[in-house]
Parts: C-alpha cells; structure tokens; sequence
C-alpha cells in the first residue's frame, strides 16, 4: 500500500541531500580550512594538516596500486607514530577496513588475527619485528604485503618487508582522487578483543559509528578547537577511542608518544604545551606517583580522560591534587570505546574532594551520540530500581554499538539479545540516573552465598598509601567455597607487611569481605595499562599456587 503522508512522497534522499558520513571529511576539512596548522609532532618531525592529508591520500593510492580496494583489510602492527595516524584516513579512502594489532600479543595470536582477517597487507614497525617473524611463520593464508616502518624512534629491530613506508607513499599519488563510502554502514575499522578465553573476537566499526564517536568526544569533554592531545593511549586500543578522528575535527596536534613514561609525559605536556590525554587508571596513578621533579613546571590547565577499568576514588583524588581536569569514561571495544561519560554538575565542586571523587567515579550516562545506556536484569530484561543497590547488567543501543562479530553470527546474536548490547558488566543506577559498575560478572566473589564485589575491596586497597596497584580474585575457600585474594603492586621503597594490609582493609570492609590473602609482586598489564585479572584468577585455580 502506497503511503499518503506527504512527508514520503518526493522527498527522497539523493545526491544533494544525503552523504555517507565517514570520519575522512574531518581529515579533508582541516587540510582545506587551516592547511598550515600543525597535525603531528613525533620527536622532530613535524606535520601540517595540508601535509598529513597529502600523505594520506599517497598512502591511500599506493594501497589501490597494489589492489587493495573495498572490503580487504589491511593491518597495522605500529605504535604511535604518523604512519599509525596515516592509515586511519588512507586506508578507508580505498574502502578498505584497517585491523590495528596489539603490539604486546604473542606471535600466535597476531598470526590467528592475521589470518581470520585476511590482511592484504600488513604495516609494521621494526620493533615488533620478533614477533611479526614468527607470526608470519604461523599463519595459514597467503602472505600480506609487508610494508615496514623504519621509525629513527623504534628501539633496534629488523626490516622484514618487500618496501619501506616512506618509499611504500612515495609511489602514491598526492592528488588521489577518494570517494566516500557507498554506505556509511560500510566497515571502516576491525578490532579484536583480548581472547581471555578461546580466540579473540573481531569487532567491526562502521563509517557513521566512527564520525559520530569522534564527535561525541568532542562534545563530551567539551574540547576546545585546537587541542594539544597527547598520545598516551595506544591507537591499536578501540583506533584510540576513535581519537585520530576527533582530532581531526578538532584540527589539533598530536603529539605521538611511543611508551608510556611519566617523566617524559610530564617533560611532553610542557614542551608542547598538552591540553588533553587519555589512559588506564593504572596510567594515571603512574603520573601521581611520578617523582616531584618530573611533575614541576606545568602552568597551564590539562584535561585527561580516565577509562579502561573502574577507577578508584584514590586515583581520581590525586590527579585533582595535581591540578588535572579529570573525566571518566566508559565503554568497551564493541562500543568504539567510550559511550557513557560521568557528566559533572558544578555543584559537585562544593563537595569535600572523597565525595566529589566518589560522585566523578561512575560510569555516568549515554555519550551524546549514543541512543541508550540502562542496567536491565539479564534474565527479564528489566530495568533494575534506581536505588544504587540492585545489581543488573549494563546494556547499550545505539550509533556506537559494533556492526558485529566478524564471521561469528552465533556470538552476534548472543551479544544482541533482547534488542540491546550486553556488556557483561554488573552495575547499579543511582536515584540521579548515574550508572555505577560494581563489577564484571565473572568478578564477583561468592563467598558463604554473599556477593563480595572485587571493586569494592580494590578500593580499599587504593588507599593505603605504599599501594599503587591492586587486583581481587577469588581464591578457592574449603568452608567458603571462594575468598578474596589481593594482589598487590607497592610503590618504590614500600615495605608494608602481609597483615599490615589486611588490617587496613578491616578498617574499610566488612569482615568477610576483607582479603584472606596479600600477594606482593607487579601485576600483569594490558598494553593500556588494564590489569590482567585472567591470569590472576588462572593462578586462583589452585590455592597452592601463591603459597
């Protein structure tokens, strides 16, 4: 039946009225609109946006000489350099999908990645030369293009590749002629998930989901035009939250960083004048514990977003005590990595700063391009009362949710049920509407039949003072059934003992939720920073294992 609603008859979309968003117009736009601003400081070398656009597009042709075009992917094993920030615009100007690789992965597991992609060519920096070597020994396909990076930076390494990157772009053409992607459902970008457990997941961003994130920082932060941001998270992690996108549009400077080193990000944040980072709790509390030193000489107001893992209240005290703006995010990699944000009130600054680092510490509401956020019960799909007590699963809907799981259909659908994404995260909603995670649902510890959240106890620890970094596992109890177990990472020239710890806790905690155990030692991290609680609790499968 024909519709009568005027509203739907010649009013169709066409080539005037409808474009395809993708992030590459934010590129094209600050090259045309403020060519001679810079885009990227990395060491000495230094970028205009006129420059970058210009080695995006030869990157871009260099890539469709070589046959690659819509639908072939191409991976990047880079750290945060230009050529990592190149191939966010160059590749998706041919339609193809770029599968940045994290660096601290095993060989084994950058061959699966490899393959279940089917990179078309692989981009890799020197420094990970040993793993990509053997990586490339491993997998099953054909072999990609290798294109290497010889970065003056990079720690020593081999060359591995048919060309190297400089001379891969050379060959490209300046003036590539790209066109927008037929559909802004099109893929852009494919990320794989830790693969705690079994292999890793392929998420799969869209064109529109990654335009509306970049936009969404923006206005989420309230970035000023022309930031100063500071590479401390690694590109490969979400494509940087989808930031090579925002400071597109922001027509900033990025400043790339390869590691992560407090006293450099201190000395960067004052040569260049930094207005803006990102990282990992366990990134900030680096900073507050950094030498007093390193930390003088900052006159100027910086702003960090803190994501990755709930962040203690401690971490979020000390970095307002070191004059930092901070904002916590959250999101996860099927959510183009921030998608709530714990949007401030001024009246919060009237606050003693534990509680004003307590209201700041949730995961907030939706982003401002994201449709939904709720905490609804996994099996009624109901939404849990607003009274900061009952436990439920935060679930997403909207622009800033995955595609879906490349070539796995069944865990597409599992991850979709009921119209919402599920995050696998346990969480409250406040009377505010303020969402705050108690803990990931294969965290939590059930001890004598209570639910000990792993998160309330890291807290805790947080505030002793010779703690830097913590994580709770349960530990196998023979009258408990589980117990929690600490471990914990101290910060230079502390020497706390066992029961010193646990008698901080019992001063903080209910009994049964203090730990029965403190294990000393540095933590296993993510390349962000997150602590590895899978190999901790793998450890926790035999309480033999820490004695």
């Amino acid at each position: 039946m024909e519709s009568t609603n005027p509203y739907q008859i010649g009013l169709d979309k066409n080539a005037a009225n409808y474009v395809a968003l993708t992030p590459i117009t934010f590129l094209e736009r600050s090259a045309f609109v403020y060519p001679k601003r810079l885009s990227v400081i990395h060491g000495d070398t230094k970028y205009t946006w006129q420059e970058t656009f210009t080695r995006c597009r030869r990157l871009a042709s260099a890539l469709a000489k070589r046959g690659v075009g819509e639908g072939d992917t191409v991976a990047l094993m880079l750290a945060n350099t230009p050529p990592m920030f190149e191939a966010h615009f160059g590749v998706p100007m041919v339609g193809a999908v770029m599968n940045t690789l994290n660096t601290r992965l095993d060989p084994e597991a950058i061959a699966f990645m490899l393959d279940h992609g089917a990179a078309k060519v692989l981009i890799t920096d020197r420094e990970f030369s040993g793993i990509v070597e053997k990586a490339l020994t491993l997998i099953k396909g054909p072999r990609p293009l290798v294109v290497d990076v010889d970065d003056p930076l990079a720690p020593p390494g081999k060359l591995l590749g048919e060309i190297e990157y400089e001379k891969f772009i050379a060959d490209g053409d300046p003036e590539y002629v790209w066109q927008n992607p037929s559909d802004e459902w099109n893929a852009i970008a494919l990320n794989y998930t830790s693969g705690t457990t079994g292999d890793p997941k392929g998420v799969v961003y869209h064109h529109r989901g990654a335009y509306l994130n970049a936009v969404s920082n923006i206005v989420s932060w309230g970035m000023p035009q022309h930031s100063v941001y500071l590479w401390t998270l690694p590109m490969f992690h979400c494509n940087g939250w989808c930031f090579p996108w925002t400071m597109a549009a922001n027509t900033g400077v990025n400043v790339c960083l390869r590691r992560v080193d407090p006293v450099l990000i201190f000395s960067m944040i004052r040569d260049h004048g930094v207005t803006h980072f990102c990282g990992a709790p366990i990134v900030h509390g680096m900073l507050i514990n950094a030498p007093e030193e390193a930390r003088a000489g900052i006159k100027h107001q910086v702003s960090a977003l803190i994501a990755g893992a709930a962040p203690p209240a401690a971490i979020i005290e000390g970095m307002e005590r070191l004059g930092f703006n901070l904002t916590h995010v959250y999101g996860l990699t099927e959510t183009y990595g921030p998608a709530s944000v714990c949007a401030k009130h001024p009246e919060w600054e009237r606050l003693p700063i534990e509680m004003r680092a307590e209201r700041n510490g949730r995961q907030g509401v939706r982003y401002h391009m994201q449709e939904g956020i709720t905490v609804l019960d996994p099996q009624t799909m109901q939404p849990v009362p607003w009274d900061g007590e009952t436990m439920g699963e935060i679930m997403f809907r909207g622009n800033l949710v995955m595609k879906g799981y490349l070539k796995n259909p069944k865990a597409t659908a599992e991850s979709f049920q009921g119209g919402w994404f599920h995050t696998g995260d346990l969480a409250v909603v406040h009377s505010d509407g303020y969402v705050k995670i108690k803990d990931r649902s294969k965290d939590v510890i059930i001890s004598g039949g209570e639910n000990i959240s792993s998160l309330e106890v890291e807290e805790a620890l947080y505030r002793h003072p010779a703690v830097i970094a913590a994580a709770v596992v349960a530990m196998p109890d023979v009258k408990w059934g589980e117990v929690p177990c600490a471990f914990v990472e101290l910060k230079d020239g502390a020497n706390p003992t066992e029961q010193e710890v646990i008698e901080h806790c019992r001063a903080h905690l209910a009994r049964y939720k203090v730990p029965k155990k403190i294990v000393f030692g540095a933590l296993p991290k993510t390349s962000t920073g997150k602590i590895q609680k899978f190999v901790l609790r793998q450890q926790m499968k035999s309480a033999a294992a820490i004695e």
